[in-house]
């Protein structure tokens, strides 16, 4: 189903014609009245006025997330605090908080982002959408919400509650829609297991999952935990918050809405902008966002970008699936590793659930790197030769797959999810 046929479907020197004006009216805003914005293009020689083209967009810096800390908390904002209706911000847990802010129009367009990515997935008015995200300074329940009631569901905000509760509520109140963390997902298809509910009980048919990368393994895990249909969304606080990329019922990637954004992929290393196809570091520039425009800022993301038509009929570019972090690499005597190398490498294994975390430590002034993972809950952990063998088949694996040695220290279920249920993936005990 398709929310705005106007625009999801625009001819595409339709959608380019649109992107260069709007991101000309964005640059004369950001110059005028953000000081950081001011103080680089003059710095560099960009008028906004003569931005009339993607190559003319490629001679203005990148902005970064410490761009956003050095100017915390209201310095990036291009609009006075009165004009500013909503305020989110990161947990600041590596550092200063980032901030965000939304004028109402901001708030009109994030709504309307997310009414797209509830139909993309089949969601219309005579769904009960449960929103297990958090409601807080976290922005991912609040844009649901706004998508939901806009396309005139009924929402039902459980944000963080404990499993069984959600699970409760989504059986007493007639839940046709999970949104939440992936994570978040499999944590509550494990509570439904223990407590002997047969998912037909449920009314489930549509999921929709996000904030952290999941794999293909795990859209399966949890189809069949909730024989429902799952489908993959992106987005970023800095950005929107959810509601800059989605998928669609054909599951080829993720739509991303380009009257809204300015995509462009980069060579992570050199920030060479690289062709049409290949995979680097996501690099989006806002193109509607008053409060705060973020022009050319990198998200730390992997992932390429499919221009090829989709038989959706949709005519916007879509993004691979995003697994992979640039600040997630791992270098473990001299061998560049990725949290997602790793989680392919056990969704091969028998008797282990999709929940890993990687420890890094220093042993004898050499890196060693411990994977924790999560048997299934089918094994007993006092059969010692069983997880032996467990153990002895990730190793190999790992080895044969990587060239690496590790060690494996395997847990007990729902030993790793933290809140919402979200895993820290990399843990570096490494002392500077």
């Amino acid at each position: 189903m398709i929310w705005n046929r106007e625009f999801e479907s625009m001819p595409r020197e339709d959608i380019l014609q649109m992107q260069i004006e709007r991101l000309q009216s964005t640059l004369n805003r950001a110059y005028k009245n953000v000081p950081y914005y001011k103080k680089l293009f003059d710095k560099h020689d960009i008028i906004p006025e003569e931005v009339n083209s993607f190559e003319d967009l490629r001679k203005i810096p990148f902005t970064t997330k410490a761009t956003l800390r050095e100017n915390y908390p209201y310095g990036m904002f291009a609009v006075p605090l009165r004009e500013v209706v909503r305020i989110h911000s990161s947990s600041g847990t590596t550092g200063k908080p980032t901030v965000v802010g939304y004028t109402r129009n901001d708030l009109k367009h994030w709504s309307e982002l997310m009414a797209r990515v509830l139909a993309m997935a089949g969601v219309g008015k005579d769904d009960t959408v449960q929103i297990a995200f958090d409601y807080g300074l976290f922005t991912g329940g609040f844009g649901f919400h706004y998508g939901a009631e806009l396309i005139g569901a009924s929402v039902v905000p459980t944000s963080l509650a404990a499993p069984e509760k959600q699970i409760h509520i989504m059986r007493d109140y007639k839940t046709t829609t999970l949104v939440c963390s992936p994570s978040f997902a499999l944590s509550i298809a494990d509570k439904l297991r223990e407590l002997a509910i047969n998912p037909n009980e449920l009314t489930l048919r549509v999921g929709i999952f996000g904030s952290e990368p999941w794999s293909e393994k795990i859209r399966a895990a949890i189809q069949s935990a909730f024989y429902i249909e799952a489908y993959d969304t992106y987005g970023l606080s800095e950005i929107m918050g959810p509601g800059v990329a989605s998928e669609c019922e054909k599951k080829n990637g993720l739509h991303l809405f380009e009257d809204h954004y300015i995509p462009e992929i980069i060579n992570p290393d050199t920030g060479e902008v690289l062709p049409m196809g290949e995979t680097g570091e996501l690099v989006l520039t806002t193109i509607t966002k008053e409060a705060v425009p973020m022009i050319r800022y990198r998200t730390g993301d992997i992932t390429s970008i499919v221009d090829a038509p989709c038989a959706c009929q949709r005519t916007c570019v879509r993004l691979s699936r995003i697994n992979n972090r640039t600040d997630d690499v791992i270098i473990i005597h001299g061998v560049k590793i990725l949290p997602a190398q790793i989680g392919a490498v056990l969704s091969m294994v028998e008797h282990t659930q999709p929940h890993y975390q990687l420890h890094i430590q220093r042993e004898g002034g050499m890196d060693a790197l411990q994977i924790h993972v999560e048997i299934a809950e089918s094994v007993n952990i006092d059969e010692v030769k069983t997880l032996m063998r467990i153990q002895s088949d990730i190793k190999q694996r790992i080895f044969a797959e990587l060239g690496i040695h590790v060690d494996v220290k395997l847990v007990e279920p729902k030993t790793l999810q933290g809140k919402g249920g979200k895993i820290q993936r990399v843990i570096d005990k490494r002392s500077n």
